[in-house]
């Protein structure tokens, strides 16, 4: 069980103790992970093409999807106002124009790569046999810059100690996350383990799906991989209309997400005093969706 955990794991360790000083070099970093990104979600594109009855397996994905997607971000926001309420956050209004439209279509793009995998897969006729392996291998490069990316993201962890409300943020949004799993996973009558590992995806959608599907197979892994961007697409809409009130619950429910993609988002709607409690959250959640789902994904 732990050895087929710590072989996954394995490059994201090694990753993780690589410091880079040399922004140039981190820049490539950055630029090979969104492509392989990329890569790989095409190849879960290719694995679903090569599933008997398509049909039912999108119906199935879709079912899914909705369940596991509702039911973990009912859990999260029955918390998160109560953080509000009892732990208030001073926010200020941004005066920028944000290019909302811009940062949904840089997400559905993803969705149109996972498409176009499928569709080619299914036009083309070509063998489909290779594609898992080269799956794990590109998973495997991918997790080592991850790694490199988490280390070397500027968070050290004396600020992250002393970000009280960003830790709380980030454990309400787990505490709440995992027991919505269980629940879904009981409607769905699937394995505990597996409702547990798709609740710890926290909004990474790109990672939880290719972990997912390489494990669980591509019907599993498109279900993760829509299932959080669904919570992306939701908190680009919520952010705006919610942190003045809610700044809490806004953070919270941006997920993983709050350290990079919805960050400008919530600077500009929220404020500075946002920024640090968002990042120092959002880079809990990032570094602990790996642990977690591969911990769960290997019970």
């Amino acid at each position: 069980m732990f050895s087929g955990m710590l072989y996954i794991f394995l490059p994201l360790i090694i990753g993780y103790l690589i410091t880079v000083n040399k922004p140039a070099v981190l820049d490539f970093i950055n630029t090979q992970t969104s492509r392989l990104v990329l890569v790989i979600l095409t190849l879960m594109g290719l694995s679903l093409a090569g599933l008997d009855n398509i049909g039912q397996n999108l119906n199935q994905i879709i079912t899914y999807t909705l369940v596991f997607f509702l039911i973990i971000s009912g859990c999260n926001l029955l918390a998160l106002p109560l953080l509000d309420r009892f732990m208030p956050t001073e926010t200020e209004h941004g005066h920028q124009t944000l290019p909302l439209r811009d940062m949904v279509m840089e997400s559905m793009k993803l969705i149109f790569v996972v498409a176009g995998g499928l569709v080619v897969g299914l036009v083309a006729g070509i063998d489909l046999g290779w594609v898992d392996q080269a799956s794990e291998v590109i998973l495997l490069l991918l997790l080592f810059l991850i790694g490199i990316q988490l280390r070397n993201s500027g968070m050290t962890l004396k600020q992250i100690l002393l970000n009280k409300k960003g830790i709380i943020i980030a454990l309400t949004i787990i505490a709440t996350s995992l027991p919505g799993g269980l629940i879904a996973a009981w409607l769905l009558d699937l394995p505990y383990n597996q409702g547990l590992a798709m609740a710890s995806g926290f909004g990474w959608y790109s990672l939880a799906g290719i972990l997912i599907g390489d494990s669980l197979g591509p019907v599993m892994g498109g279900v993760a991989f829509l299932n959080e961007l669904l919570r992306e697409l939701v908190a680009l809409s919520l952010i705006p209309m919610m942190i003045s009130r809610y700044p809490s619950t806004a953070i919270g429910y941006a997920g993983a997400t709050a350290m990079d993609f919805t960050l400008p988002v919530i600077q500009n709607c929220g404020g500075i005093r946002c920024v640090p409690i968002a990042i120092v959250s959002g880079f809990i959640l990032s570094l602990l969706v790996p642990v977690l789902m591969l911990f769960f994904l290997s019970l």
